[in-house]
Order: C-alpha cells, then structure tokens, then sequence
C-alpha cells in the first residue's frame, strides 16, 4: 500500500465516533408534515388553541457549535414575507432540549434571548392562517451556531436575526408541521 493511501485510511480510521451523525431535531409533538395539533395553535386572532411551544429535542450538532437559535417560520404566510412565529437566540452550546411550554419563565436558559416576532412580541405564538387559505407549512429549526452569542435585542426585526443566523449557521435541522382553517 502506498504511504499517502496508508495515511487517508488510518485516518478514516481515528474519526470521532460522532463523524457523519446527521444533526437531528425532534419532538414528541410534532411529525414531518403532520398538522399541529390545537395546543401550538395560537390563541386569539380567531384561533382558539393553547398556543403552548412544542417540547424539541436536538442531537448530533457539528463540530465547533458554540450556541443554538430556534426558529418557527410560516413560508406560506400571506405577507410577501411570511411569519416569525418564535425567534430564540443565544441557547448555550451544552442546550439540548426545551421542554413543552417553554419561556423566560420556564425551561429556556439564563442568557437565552426571545426576539419579538411577526404578533409584535418575544414568545411563541402559534399558527393562526387565516380561514380558506389553505394549508401553512411552520417550519421548526434549531440552527448551530459558530459564535455565542448574537448581537440582538429583544426588539430586533426578525428579518435582522434571520440575517445573522444564515451568517453564522454551521448546520441546522428542521421539522414541517402543517396547519390549516
């Protein structure tokens, strides 16, 4: 065996064990392509849901994560520019998980920071398209990050931290939910 062909296998062979796991989002509320159920619909604007955010789960970040953003995002929006259901930033790096539910109040981490989204506030708001308009797709991304943290503000536009949080993804893994009314 040639000694550069020698040197590409032995180093195929020290690869970490965590080499080429797929960065995964999951939660047990939600399926790829199966319709939020009512309790991540919102609450008002006639929707008439618990307009609670789903437990997520995320595993397999790749290497040189140094924190974590979770967004909802509505493509299908009739805006020109869809809807930011939830904008969370600055989840440290060793942030695993969120429980059901999840605010300043409970289950999001010290320093993690909620940008307002598209209903004018932080926090999750659920899906509420509007009558008739057929089915939405709400995206749930967790993204990995290469900085710690972000320079927002709670009041920063969505558009600014989508901006940031493409300048700095190393990797980000989504599930599509679907809702109509």
């Amino acid at each position: 065996m040639k000694p550069l062909a020698c040197a590409a296998l032995l180093c195929a062979l020290t690869l970490p064990a965590h080499a080429g796991k797929t960065f995964t989002l999951a939660s047990p509320q939600l399926g790829e392509g199966v319709p939020l159920s009512s309790a991540q619909v919102f609450q008002g604007m006639g929707c008439e849901g618990g307009n609670r955010s789903p437990a997520l789960r995320w595993d397999n970040p790749p290497a040189g994560t140094r924190s974590f953003a979770l967004t909802v995002y509505d493509p299908d929006a009739p805006t020109g520019s869809g809807w930011w259901h939830w904008l969370v930033v600055n989840l440290p790096a060793n942030a695993r998980a969120l429980p059901e539910g999840a605010s300043p109040k409970a289950g999001l981490p010290a320093g993690t920071l909620e940008i307002a989204t598209d209903f004018g506030q932080p926090g999750y708001g659920g899906a509420c398209p509007p009558p008739g308009h057929g089915m939405h797709r709400y995206q749930f991304t967790v993204w990995a990050l290469d900085t710690d943290r972000l320079p927002l503000k709670a009041d920063s536009q969505a558009a600014l931290a989508g901006f940031l949080l493409n300048q700095h993804a190393l990797g980000k893994a989504t599930i599509t939910a679907t809702y109509a009314r």
